[in-house]
């Protein structure tokens, strides 16, 4: 279950750019070790070695994914980076199934409009993380007539963990349509 979590945007972007600068600079020296390894091994001298240099490439590609996702995934200081990439995951769900998710929540069923509100809080977090505060102000308005027609059926608004069982009540308005 992924929950929301409080995060200063300041120092969220810092730790992103941070991780983001050690993951290129990785990539850069892997990319340059390889291609020159792989020229030194199979080239010729004076040859047309492009192929090498791209495969050396593209190695290193493949060595950075292996390595971010299986090595530094779990260290604190990708911490921020990963909080960010699994909560636009989450977000990215669910605007997959908006259209249903409007249709449930047309029908007034509770499991859709916590989905919908964590979508809310999961996307104002995301434009505050980022500093995109012009796209959030756009959103206000539906946000807040969301949140009221919570309330008005006496439900908790505060939705910080998206529960995966939420998406299984939208599936009598998949077969409808």
């Amino acid at each position: 279950m992924f929950e929301i979590t409080q995060l200063n945007p300041q120092e969220y972007r810092r730790q992103t750019r941070r991780s983001s600068v050690i993951i290129v600079l990785l990539f850069l020296l892997l990319a340059m070790l390889l291609s020159t390894g792989s020229v030194m091994l199979f080239g010729e001298p004076g040859g047309d070695n492009f192929r090498w240099n791209l495969g050396g490439v593209l190695s290193a590609l493949l060595l950075t994914i292996a390595l971010v996702r299986g090595q530094f995934w779990r260290r604190p200081w990708m911490a921020a980076a990963v909080y960010g990439w699994q909560l636009k995951r989450r977000l990215m769900s669910i605007t997959n199934v908006m259209h249903h998710v409007k249709t449930a929540i047309a029908a007034q069923d509770q499991a859709a409009m916590k989905l919908l509100r964590f979508y809310h809080l999961g996307l104002t977090q995301m434009h505050q993380l980022d500093g995109n505060s012009g796209e959030l102000i756009q959103l206000v308005a539906e946000i807040n007539q969301h949140q009221e027609a919570m309330l008005a059926l006496g439900m908790d608004t505060d939705v910080q963990q998206l529960d995966p069982v939420w998406f299984d009540s939208l599936k009598p308005y998949k077969t409808a349509q």
